[in-house]
């Protein structure tokens, strides 16, 4: 099935004329499995969160640098959900939203969102930092896909999400 959903993914984006990397690796579950597949590409790795708000029910993905650190208290009171609601979501939510499972969230993945339920927020440092690619999941946790950060936002407003832009640490 993901790469069925890989094949839809990347004739999305060659039909935006997006510019795509991708590199193959063993299945990985965390960032620490993963950085060392990724060790000679020219760009920012992310790690992507799938979150849910306990009170109102909203679904949330999050992607911010693999290296950065997400306090879910904090950014629940930057959204203004409330301390202490942000909680993550469980995988049957991931997979009926996205498409994908544990290991696999990635904000490639809202192209299936196509109610717009899940609200996107982006680590600003990643269309701000001079990136010249940023890499996330492709569907697959067997691979990453970079593309540049224009592209990105291009693929958002493509796919009918605008973005959250926050700042982590």
């Amino acid at each position: 099935m993901s790469d069925d959903l890989r094949l839809e993914l990347q004739n999305f984006l060659d039909s935006l004329h997006v510019r795509t990397t991708c590199v193959d690796h063993p299945p990985v579950f965390t960032v620490e499995e993963m950085m060392p597949h990724l060790q000679e590409v020219n760009g920012a790795v992310t790690k992507n969160l799938f979150l849910k708000d306990k009170k109102k029910k909203g679904l949330w993905l999050v992607s911010t640098r693999h290296d950065r650190q997400v306090n879910l208290n904090d950014l629940a009171k930057k959204l203004g959900v409330g301390s202490g609601n942000l909680r993550f979501a469980d995988e049957e939510a991931m997979l009926e939203k996205l498409k994908v499972g544990q290991g696999c969230a990635t904000a490639l993945a809202l192209l299936f969102d196509t109610d717009h339920s899940v609200k996107f927020v982006l680590d600003r440092d990643l269309v701000e930092g001079g990136y010249e690619m940023l890499f996330f999941h492709p569907m697959t946790n067997a691979a990453s896909m970079g593309l540049p950060p224009d592209d990105l936002l291009l693929f958002l407003k493509e796919t009918g999400h605008k973005p959250v832009l926050e700042s982590f640490e």
